[in-house]
């Protein structure tokens, strides 16, 4: 068993689907899962995910993505001190979806004082790799 990576104890999943007014309820993305170094979350590939031919958008691959990264970097940190925001995430496209769910799990490579490096592996419900992605968060003092 590793250490926890979490700031705080282990958050709920109760509290990090909370409904709230962004891309992250839009989407319907769902954190399924908290471990000690890790967190799983699924998304739907429906209307809202499609591009024009019918398959999972890249963007929305992307956006599951840094969604992951960035609430796993926050959740690394005092939130009384610090913000983490995205400065660059990549994706390779392995594999088209038209319908289901996919399931993203993020880890972290790196959490440092500055920043923090996380990658996010998307899979269909088969367990088959759909995207592959990596983003880099600064750490940044609140004032």
């Amino acid at each position: 068993m590793t250490t926890p990576i979490w700031f705080h104890q282990r958050p709920t999943l109760d509290l990090l689907n909370r409904p709230m007014p962004t891309m992250v309820t839009h989407l319907s993305i769902v954190i399924t899962a908290i471990g000690d170094d890790f967190l799983t979350a699924t998304m739907p590939v429906d209307h809202r995910t499609h591009q024009p031919f019918g398959i999972l958008h890249g963007g929305a691959s992307v956006a599951l993505a840094e969604s992951l990264g960035s609430m796993g970097a926050y959740l690394c940190v005092d939130p009384n001190l610090y913000n983490v925001v995205g400065l660059e995430i990549n994706a390779n496209h392995i594999r088209a979806v038209r319908t289901g769910h996919v399931v993203g799990i993020a880890r972290p490579l790196h959490i440092g004082k500055s920043t923090q490096i996380w990658e996010i592996r998307i899979t269909d419900e088969a367990d088959k790799l759909v995207c592959i992605s990596r983003i880099t968060l600064a750490v940044l003092a609140k004032s």
